[in-house]
């Protein structure tokens, strides 16, 4: 059975940081490409960051030079570090495996107060 588990949300001040991790089980997670998304109340899902099975990352334009993702594959977890956070970032983050079908984490809860 294939499980992806999101954790290190929380409430933090706006400035400040938080790190989330996703434990992948179920898939060779090396070949998997990972990314995070996130969905706002009202609005729709949207990218935030993606590695591929090589390393390579992209970002939202919004998140570029914010936030960084990274992965370990000896511990089968993506990770995404982020840093100066607005409240416009409170949102619920999901992390993804992709390879031919996409499987889905159940997020986790970000909220950034002003």
């Amino acid at each position: 059975q294939v499980q992806l588990v999101e954790s290190g949300g929380g409430l933090v001040q706006s400035g400040g940081s938080l790190r989330l991790s996703c434990v992948v089980s179920g898939l060779t997670f090396s070949i998997y490409a990972m990314s995070w998304y996130r969905q706002a109340p009202g609005k729709e899902r949207e990218l935030v960051a993606a590695i591929t099975s090589s390393g390579s990352t992209n970002y939202a334009d919004s998140m570029k030079g914010r936030f960084t993702i990274s992965r370990d594959n000896a511990k089968n977890t993506v990770y995404l570090q982020m840093n100066s956070l607005k409240p416009e970032d409170t949102a619920v983050y999901y992390c993804n495996a992709k390879r031919g079908y996409t499987v889905w984490g159940q997020g986790t809860q970000v909220t950034v107060s002003s």
